[in-house]
């Protein structure tokens, strides 16, 4: 065994993940409790039969909107009347106890309406406002930010399957969410860099020249793009080194790089150099704003993947190659977090088996078994999993409902 996976698995002997987890009116779920252990969990069942809904409402347990990116009153439970209509719950929640080194800590995320603000999203049909509220251990909080102290997650979906081609915003939400893991603030700066975007876009294409508002909205959005793109540039740096000192055994190594303007700026000047740049950058944009034009920086910043051994991009490779090295970024992601943060991240892999060969597929599994993590895995087929048979707990559903 190597010294890597010996301290890996000393580490990972204090357990962390969710031990339960509860759903009610969520998605095709109105009430689900799972018993859960801190093992693979493998979820079958036929296509639209709730395996992915599983997935997503952990992920509800992270920062930001889910594995789906859905808007809020989307994930409320729809019920057919019988009378050919239906009818939307009036809420959501997620619950779970979560284990971490130890110690257990209960999460709760709900939607709940609200009287309206900044961070609510409209119902135009309820003419309401509602939220997600977030609570831990009973206390309400309000920067979820706060959850990676206790949860984290990583997850591949079959839409991921084409993140190497199209254009750069799910690669770019991918990386983000990489970046979250290591440091906290980072989904913050995010929100409120969209937030202060749309405001900025929304008042030039207007026409509201209001000269001191627009100055004081750009030096607030450089000082946070530059945080942003430093932010960036460390975590593609962790996982270079450590792709370049741990290669693994199957997987191809991959070399990782940032094609953005303010990123590209900050290899080569002071971050207060580069936000001075920005603020002037996002000053001189103005016209192309109201011209309907997009402003280059770091919300246009695209995530760069290469086969390292081919020197090819990952676009150009094949569909099995692109899996490959998307899995190849996710365990030098797994590693890395479970060095630096001390306890492990939930990998919630829907459908990850497609477009991998039996060796891979085995291997992946076999990794997920060493590392001790709870992963949960989804399939058609409960046979792709025959390696983890005597190390799993096997969950199968149909018709929103679970059974062992």
């Amino acid at each position: 065994m190597s010294a890597l996976n010996a301290k890996l698995q000393e580490i990972t002997q204090a357990k962390s993940g969710v031990t339960r987890l509860t759903l009610t009116d969520f998605r095709n779920y109105q009430n689900l409790r799972l018993n859960t252990q801190i093992a693979p969990i493998i979820i079958t069942g036929a296509n639209g039969s709730g395996k992915t809904n599983i997935l997503e409402a952990i992920s509800f347990l992270t920062p930001g909107r889910g594995l789906r990116s859905a808007k809020l009153a989307d994930i409320k439970r729809i019920q057919n009347s019988g009378d050919k209509s239906f009818h939307m719950a009036e809420s959501w929640s997620v619950a779970a106890d979560i284990l971490k080194n130890d110690e257990i800590h209960q999460i709760g995320t709900a939607l709940q309406k609200t009287s309206g603000d900044e961070s609510a999203e409209i119902d135009d049909n309820l003419r309401s406002y509602e939220r997600r509220i977030v609570k831990i251990n009973g206390q309400k909080i309000s920067q979820q930010a706060e959850l990676g102290k206790y949860i984290s997650a990583i997850w591949v979906t079959p839409q991921m399957d084409r993140l190497f081609l199209g254009g750069p915003q799910p690669r770019r939400s991918f990386l983000d969410r990489l970046v979250y893991a290591f440091d906290l603030e980072h989904a913050k700066r995010t929100a409120n860099f969209e937030h202060l975007y749309r405001q900025w876009f929304q008042m030039l294409k207007n026409g509201v020249a209001d000269r001191h508002w627009l100055q004081s909205v750009e030096a607030e959005m450089a000082a946070l793009g530059v945080a942003i793109a430093a932010a960036r540039r460390e975590l593609i740096a962790r996982l270079n080194t450590f792709i370049a000192h741990e290669p693994d055994d199957i997987f191809p190594d991959v070399r990782l790089e940032l094609d953005g303007l303010i990123e590209k700026m900050l290899s080569s000047e002071s971050a207060l150099n580069t936000e001075d740049f920005y603020l002037s950058h996002l000053e001189k944009q103005r016209s192309l704003v109201r011209q309907n034009e997009s402003v280059d920086g770091v919300n246009r910043t695209d995530f760069k993947v290469f086969f390292k051994k081919k020197n090819m991009p990952a676009e150009l490779c094949s569909t099995g190659e692109q899996k490959a090295l998307l899995v190849s970024i996710i365990l030098a992601q797994t590693k890395c977090q479970i060095l630096d943060k001390g306890f492990a991240p939930i990998l919630l892999l829907d459908e990850v088996t497609t477009h991998l060969d039996n060796i891979k597929r085995d291997a992946l599994l076999e990794k997920i078994r060493q590392l001790h993590v709870q992963a949960w895995l989804t399939s058609t087929e409960s046979q792709n999993f025959t390696l983890l048979q005597n190390n799993a707990q096997f969950l199968y559903v149909e018709n929103g409902h679970v059974t062992n």
